[in-house]
């Protein structure tokens, strides 16, 4: 690795950035928008069979209830550092990506997150045109007597029902990431109602008495290991987001509205609704001798055609909110910083959808293979990203970062031709025990597989530091950006009143970059 330092200065380099990749111009991502956002994500079918799933692990209610909790107030502090960062910069995570891996080396973590989305964009889309097809049932009841006959591994009415899915969610790109913002505002919370009026239904067949203590089966390993893995399990659900948060952060006002979104979409409304899973699921042995982990079936066999008829709306709604939460959004980016002069956030976003289309993601659902073993190794790298990013800026570079060099081919970001070979040897080492305990047949692998993105992202965190915390490019680019708030406080106390002395030296950063964008 060469110990060259590249020297700054220049004009920003087209082919590094467009309007999407900029920094932040607006910042309408309120508290409440955040927040829906967090409750579109949170509020589906994956999130209730995420929490009911839990008894699968040998736990009874009172345990799944608090792994849950304990896990959800490690990701708020571990979601805050990306959201802080993001909020800050003004960057969506493949610009981010730059700061550790470099301006071309970022597109190593940022296309690994982004075919992740990919695959599971599609495999959700088809799961609620599942929803779609239960609807149109009980609607007119002889349709799935109709389009039967079968093409690439799904029938008529199965493709009609996907594509219907997958049209309505295209909808979302007319406007970008506003679009999106104004959906996610009122899909969140529209599930709470179904939610609340099942937990009553619930609990009034069971005599408004649910046992919290029959578990599904035996903790193989003992209480303590299911418990702890129930805690890791629960950090783990959210870490794509726990890469790619900033993608949202970075159109919010003020770091407080960020906390506060946080809070109260994260802890808070987080066990407040696996406070109604684990009742709702506890409650479902009781009535039916049987766990019934998908809430669509629960309200499906309520005898009341309109009951089942409003829940699978409404969770079709919800899946569709937590698909464009945590499988369009990166995508879309992830795909712009490949080629940012062709493919903007919009362009992105429908490669994105074409790709989810031509995999035929029923195909992938269905192979044992793709789901327990591909995606999964994939899954299993998004800890050491998380780990090399999170010490690379908090660590390494006290949050000192010089937003307009991320968009120069030859500045501090650039490395060795755009790439920053210590941090992708670091992503390799840790990737490697990462994978073999995610996804191997060993019986201490299996053990181990609740911890995977614990393991990769703490060796990575460690071994990112160790290898860089010398690296010259590194220390240079830290000194480079440090002298810019130097100069930017001196501007603000020499011009009282300024906006400089108003704003902090990345924001002004980010407002010289987005403008030397425009006049590209």
């Amino acid at each position: 690795m060469s110990s060259q330092v590249p020297q700054t200065g220049g004009e920003i380099t087209p082919s590094l950035i467009n309007e999407d990749l900029a920094p932040a111009k607006t910042r309408h991502w309120s508290f409440y928008s955040l927040f829906a956002m967090w409750m579109s994500d949170i509020h589906s079918i994956g999130g209730y069979t995420f929490a009911a799933g839990l008894f699968a692990l040998g736990l009874g209610a009172i345990h799944v209830f608090a792994g849950l909790s304990i896990g959800i107030i490690a990701v708020f502090f571990l979601m805050n550092l990306v959201g802080f960062a993001g909020q800050k910069t003004g960057l969506c995570y493949p610009v981010l990506a730059r700061i550790a891996f470099g301006t071309i080396g970022s597109n190593l973590p940022a296309l690994t997150r982004g075919f992740v989305a990919i695959c599971w964009y599609g495999i959700q889309t088809w799961l609620a045109s599942r929803a779609v097809i239960v609807l149109a049932a009980d609607i007119w009841p002889d349709i799935n007597e109709w389009g039967q006959q079968k093409f690439l591994g799904e029938t008529l009415l199965g493709w009609l029902a996907f594509l219907f899915m997958w049209a309505l969610q295209l909808l979302l790109l007319r406007n970008g990431m506003e679009t999106i913002r104004k959906f996610q505002d009122f899909a969140g919370p529209a599930v709470w109602v179904v939610m609340a009026a099942l937990t009553i239904w619930v609990m009034y067949k069971c005599d408004w008495n649910i046992s919290l203590t029959v578990a599904s089966g035996t903790a193989t390993w003992g209480m303590s290991h299911a418990f702890l893995a129930a805690i890791a399990l629960t950090v783990t659900y959210f870490s794509t987001l726990l890469l790619n948060f900033c993608d949202f952060a970075r159109f919010s006002p003020t770091k407080k509205a960020v906390w506060w979104a946080n809070l109260w979409g994260l802890p808070v409304n987080f066990i407040a609704f696996s406070v109604v899973s684990v009742l709702v699921t506890a409650g479902s042995f009781q009535i039916y001798g049987e766990y019934v982990y998908d809430p669509v079936e629960l309200v499906g066999r309520i005898d009341s055609v309109t009951a089942s008829i409003l829940g699978a709306l409404t969770f079709t709604v919800a899946t569709l909110g937590i698909n464009v939460v945590a499988n369009f959004v990166s995508p879309a980016y992830d795909l712009a910083n490949a080629w940012p002069s062709k493919i903007n956030f919009v362009r992105g976003g429908l490669i994105s959808a074409v790709i989810a289309l031509l995999i035929t993601p029923w195909n992938l659902y269905n192979n044992p293979f793709i789901i327990n073993t591909f995606l999964a190794a994939l899954g299993a790298v998004l800890g050491p990203l998380f780990g090399i990013i999170i010490v690379d800026y908090f660590i390494l570079r006290k949050q000192k970062v010089q937003v307009s060099e991320l968009f120069k081919a030859k500045g501090m970001h650039s490395f060795d031709n755009g790439w920053n070979m210590r941090a992708v040897a670091t992503f390799f080492i840790a990737s490697i025990p990462s994978i073999l305990v995610a996804v191997g047949p060993w019986q201490w692998a299996k053990f181990l597989s609740p911890f995977s993105w614990f393991i990769g992202a703490g060796i990575a965190f460690v071994v990112h530091y160790f290898i860089s915390r010398n690296d010259p490019y590194l220390l240079a680019a830290v000194q480079q950006a440090m002298q810019v708030d130097l100069d930017a406080d001196r501007d603000a106390v020499e011009v009282p009143g300024s906006a400089a002395s108003e704003a902090t030296a990345s924001n002004s950063a980010a407002a010289a970059t987005a403008k030397e964008s425009n006049q590209q």
